[in-house]
């Protein structure tokens, strides 16, 4: 690859003015001493804080653009919207919390060229999160490598590089609810991971409360896997087989010890009946969840609806 292939940022922002200043200043500085064409594309997602004001003002650096979003659709969604405007060779995403440090794009950079790897995941070193966040963020990455059957250790952190075919593909695919780092792994042949430094958050808070990583978490299982279905159909088998077996049991008991014994033992069976009727609702909602999912890709409604795009011609006008 060329020495002057271009490389494009993509960084969603949601409520994170205490933050984008400083951002911006430090992405410019690891760019310019990077040396070779770049763009910065900031996603403002619905925020409702002086965010898009801030961004706006970025505008007057030619390599900055900011994408204005309706409302709030998602950090994925955010992704991307500014995936389909990248012109880029080398596509880097990070979050603009600074959790993800800049610092650490020249790095993703040369081992993506050094390998030519379509996709460079990245492990958190030494993790500035709660204990609140790494527990959940260890389930998914449990899960995904399920999922996925790619070894990757670490899939919740969004300072990730993908090759431009590999986001080509992905926007192709117009699913709705996805998980994009795993998504990326089913178009890129050539995929790695390494380590990078990890940070507090610079400022303001975190806007992805529990709600929303269970919200991830069920995005990534239904989008990639019909496991929780699977999971319904064998343990309700292994269900209905315990159910025979108590049936028979509560049969040979009622002979052995009498009517007597059998009506004394009612409520147990009353406890066992809600056990059940509860695993059926459960067993509901997931079906629901699927159907409802099935329901939004056929709507075809849009992942995301841009509002405007600024660049520097905007910022030029208004002076």
């Amino acid at each position: 690859m060329s020495s002057q292939s271009m490389i494009s940022l993509v960084i969603p922002v949601y409520n994170e003015e205490e933050n984008v200043n400083k951002l911006m200043e430090r992405i410019r500085s690891v760019m310019q001493i990077i040396g070779r064409p770049y763009e910065i594309i900031l996603v403002d997602d619905g925020s409702k804080d002086n965010s898009l004001s801030l961004l706006k003002s970025f505008t007057v650096y030619p390599e900055v653009k900011v994408i204005e979003l309706v409302r709030n659709y998602g950090q994925h969604a955010a992704i991307f919207a500014g995936f389909s405007l990248v012109r880029g060779d080398i596509i880097v995403t990070l979050d603009a919390d600074l959790q993800n440090p800049p610092e650490e794009i020249p790095k993703l950079v040369k081992v993506m060229e050094a390998g030519y790897y379509d996709v460079v995941g990245t492990i958190r070193k030494s993790r500035k999160d709660s204990l609140f966040r790494i527990l959940p963020s260890k389930l998914i990455n449990i899960v995904t490598r399920r999922i996925t059957k790619v070894r990757m250790s670490d899939w919740g952190c969004m300072l990730r590089a993908y090759r431009r075919p590999v986001v080509e593909r992905m926007i192709a695919c117009h699913e709705h609810a996805t998980f994009i780092p795993a998504l990326a792994t089913y178009f890129g042949k050539r995929v790695t991971e390494i380590e990078v430094a990890h940070e507090e958050r610079y400022g303001g808070i975190t806007s992805y409360p529990l709600r929303k990583l269970i919200n991830l978490h069920f995005d990534l299982v239904s989008s990639f896997s019909d496991l929780p279905m699977k999971f319904l159909m064998y343990g309700g088998i292994w269900m209905a087989l315990g159910g025979v077996c108590f049936g028979v049991f509560l049969a040979a008991a009622r002979l052995v010890y009498g009517a007597l014994w059998a009506a004394q033992g009612v409520f147990t069976l009353f406890a066992i009946l809600f056990v059940l009727v509860g695993l059926q609702f459960f067993a509901f909602g997931i079906v629901g969840e699927y159907i409802g999912r099935i329901y939004r890709e056929v709507r075809k409604r849009p992942e995301y609806v841009i509002e405007k795009v600024h660049s520097l011609g905007d910022s030029e006008k208004s002076q």
